[in-house]
């Protein structure tokens, strides 16, 4: 490759063949540990793992290295209750008029509502925002496969989340307006995702479910 004062030499270290099967078999044992986990402890986490796993994030690849994302760390008592009410109010339109009857029984399993004290529980609420375009006060710049970029970079999130000892629920509560009004963001973000962040309360208990094998998933061509 030609010489370009733009480039870098790519940081990379090769592994053996018996290191790459011994790390890659290690990581998914640890992934494979992660579950959605909507009971929380209210025992404090570390900002700076917060910090961090929030880094981590960050490094995921996106359209044109356009980076369109914001991830808004709320440890506030106050803003999470505020969080909580405008959730809840929303989550109650959901399971009494706005989710279908299959979603409802698809969701049984879960034994789930609309009341959702984890969301004043857990230490830590990480609310995602995609930024639908780039704006610097004179001028909007566009951004590119926006949802795939914010996708990634909140999978490797969970990732580190998960890799740093702690736990976590990828909520929902559509429409998610209110969380960029409660939290004063930029007309041009839009709320991704919620996620509580914590330590499991004692005596956790997640449903106890099946991931698809490697042959649901996955064809070898």
């Amino acid at each position: 490759m030609d010489n370009n004062e733009d480039f870098i030499p790519l940081n990379f270290t090769e592994k053996s063949n018996e290191k790459m099967l011994e790390s890659s078999k290690g990581f998914y044992d640890d992934l494979n540990k992660r579950r959605s986990v909507r009971e929380f402890s209210d025992g404090e986490v570390d900002i700076d793992v917060i910090k961090n796993i929030v880094l981590a994030a960050g490094t995921a690849p996106s359209g044109a290295h356009k980076q369109p994302w914001s991830f808004c760390v709320v440890q506030n008592n106050d803003i999470k209750s505020k969080i909580r009410e405008a959730a809840e109010k929303e989550e109650y339109e959901n399971y009494h008029g706005r989710m279908s009857e299959e979603w409802l029984a698809d969701l049984e399993k879960f034994k789930t509502d609309h009341i959702k004290p984890f969301l004043e529980i857990a230490p830590y609420l990480i609310i995602v925002f995609k930024q639908a375009y780039n704006e610097d006060g004179s001028q909007r710049g566009r951004n590119y496969y926006v949802n795939e970029s914010v996708g990634i970079a909140v999978g490797m999130l969970l990732a580190a989340i998960n890799n740093a000892g702690l736990v976590a629920l990828t909520h929902t509560p559509s429409p998610m307006n209110f969380l960029a009004e409660i939290l004063e963001r930029p007309k041009n973000e839009r709320a991704y995702l919620l996620i509580p962040v914590g330590y499991p309360a004692e005596g956790c208990e997640v449903p106890d479910l099946e991931r698809k094998t490697l042959e649901e998933i996955c064809k070898i061509y």
